[in-house]
């Protein structure tokens, strides 16, 4: 839409979207590569022993002057996924999803898979889509209010449609597959479809009893939903649905309704 001056939650809101580690962290390479960091004192709090093994293949290095963790780049994925699971047995793993996550370089090549749930604890960088669906006259915007029994954000507001990139998808088999999990719409259901441009986040997260750190690039897209077709979710992480007008969906934003995500993807939609 066209810019309009930004209100004043913007810039805060912006501001929290990045911030430093709550406490130090350790760089976490594969192969020799950083491809994320750790709490400095997660690993021994669990145990030192059950971590440096054959199966975890983790040891501890130099990396820019500084001890760093590493694992080799043999059977990469495997080593990730194992300790994933020694981080889930001790309790400091994010919520188990059964999905993989690509594990990138710094300049974006894939190096392994890892399961979601510890993506935010080992300070990976992650990818997420996010989908802004107006109506076809364009005076208004589906939004989703998030299940209760949601782990992040239970019950506040979002986009039409808002999840992660496995290591399956690419960006636009995500957007696809999400639409349809989330919002129940098929591809044929959207007009216009197109890119929206990205939001960044790097901060703290809760994850792991609060040894979590979020790197995470959201590509948000804008449609519109043909007239007709009613969001239905499918997966039973969506509480509900809205249809509201333009100046509904920018007070809710002002007064905190909307998931952080979901605010800085609404700002820049409004141009802000």
């Amino acid at each position: 839409m066209a810019a309009t001056t930004a209100p004043a939650w913007v810039a805060a809101a912006r501001a929290r979207a990045t911030c430093a580690p709550a406490a130090p962290r350790m760089a976490l390479l594969l192969g020799g590569e950083r491809v994320g960091s750790v709490d400095g004192q997660i690993f021994n709090k669990i145990g030192l022993q059950r971590l440096l093994d054959k199966r975890c293949q983790l040891s501890i290095v130099e990396y820019e002057g500084a001890p760093a963790w590493a694992l080799a780049a043999d059977d990469a994925t495997a080593a990730l996924n194992a300790l994933a699971l020694t981080l889930r047995a001790a309790g400091r793993c994010g919520p188990w999803r059964d999905e993989q996550l690509a594990v990138c370089a710094v300049d974006g090549r894939r190096l392994a898979t890892v399961e979601r749930g510890a993506a935010r604890v080992l300070g990976l960088a992650t990818q997420a889509v996010h989908l802004v669906g107006c109506t076809a006259d364009g005076a208004a915007m589906w939004v989703q209010q998030r299940a209760h029994s949601k782990a992040s954000n239970p019950g506040m507001w979002d986009t039409l449609m808002g999840g992660m990139v496995s290591a399956a998808d690419s960006l636009q088999t995500a957007v696809a597959r999400e639409t349809w999990e989330e919002a129940g719409l098929r591809m044929a259901q959207l007009s216009g479809l197109r890119p929206g441009g990205q939001v960044r986040f790097a901060l703290p997260s809760d994850e792991g009893g609060g040894a979590g750190y979020m790197v995470e690039c959201i590509h948000w897209y804008q449609a519109t939903v043909r007239a007709g077709a009613t969001p239905d979710n499918q997966d039973g992480e969506v509480e509900r649905f809205d249809c509201l007008a333009h100046g509904e969906v920018q007070a809710r934003l002002a007064q905190g309704a909307f998931t952080p995500e979901a605010a800085l993807v609404l700002a820049a939609f409004y141009g802000w």
